[in-house]
């Protein structure tokens, strides 16, 4: 499954596979440091900054539209968005400049990049993919006091998201979730609460002034076993014959959400 538990922690398996590369990264810099030169110590650091920075921006300004809207996003980097080939433009080019001078050094950087890349392949390949997991089984109450079987939704791409009003990612990506449901017509959107009453969601709905089209009570929590989804926030995307996708465990941005819609189509 695209998720990796560490005890209480829960990180999706993208930024698993980035927190090992940056640290496989560092460390064979700090090799380096210390068998050719110490100064490739200070530039792993900053070469990392500016990888980072220039990622980030890069994906800012591929979504100038989005983020134009709610631009404090820019720094939510927790929310994942980094355009990879401008980070390693960016990261080169801080390394021509603080290197200018030591050229001979600079043969060397390509070497804990590399290692990093393939920590990165290895492990994205060896967490990709999920099963086709069908729509659970089973009926479930929902906030408007119908009963209904997750299998009616079938016939167009479902986006399923398990939350709680007590997960503080939940209650973040919340108001996001709700507008893009309420903006497209091409997939059902199905916000199932997990472990919670009618009182605390309306409560919080409420407070918020949060719309929900279809909220489903899921008391026992079925829907993350049935998927093995070890955390919250998860998000779902589900085709139109009702087998599982992609899965997305943690706050997911506006951008994320949108383009995994796309790829259902």
């Amino acid at each position: 499954m695209n998720a990796i538990s560490l005890g209480p922690l829960v990180l999706s398996a993208d930024r698993f596979a980035a927190i090992l590369a940056i640290a496989a990264f560092l460390l064979a810099s700090e090799v380096l440091a210390r068998k050719v030169d110490a100064r490739f110590s200070a530039w792993a650091w900053w070469a990392f900054v500016a990888f980072v920075i220039g990622a980030r921006l890069g994906h800012v300004a591929l979504h100038a539209g989005s983020f134009m809207a709610e631009p404090w996003r820019v720094i939510a980097i927790w929310q994942g968005g980094f355009l990879l080939p401008i980070g390693i433009a960016t990261a080169a080019i801080f390394t021509a400049i603080y290197l200018r001078r030591h050229l001979r050094l600079a043969f060397w950087t390509p070497l804990p990049a590399a290692i990093a890349a393939f920590v990165a392949v290895f492990i994205t390949q060896l967490t990709a993919g999920v099963p086709p997991t069908p729509l659970p089984a089973g009926t479930y109450a929902a906030l408007n006091g119908r009963m209904v079987v997750p299998a009616e939704f079938q016939g167009r791409p479902i986006v399923v998201n398990l939350w709680a009003t007590w997960c503080p990612p939940c209650r973040r990506e919340m108001p996001m979730m709700a507008d893009v449901a309420a903006s497209r017509n091409d997939a059902a959107f199905v916000f199932v609460n997990q472990g919670e009453g009618r009182a605390a969601v309306e409560s919080y709905l409420a407070r918020e002034g949060i719309r929900l089209e279809t909220v489903l009570f899921d008391s026992l929590g079925e829907f993350s076993r049935h998927y093995a989804i070890p955390g919250l926030p998860g998000t779902l995307f589900i085709d139109s014959d009702g087998r599982l996708r992609s899965v997305h465990v943690g706050e997911i941005s506006r951008e994320a959400l949108l383009a995994a819609i796309e790829k259902l189509q």
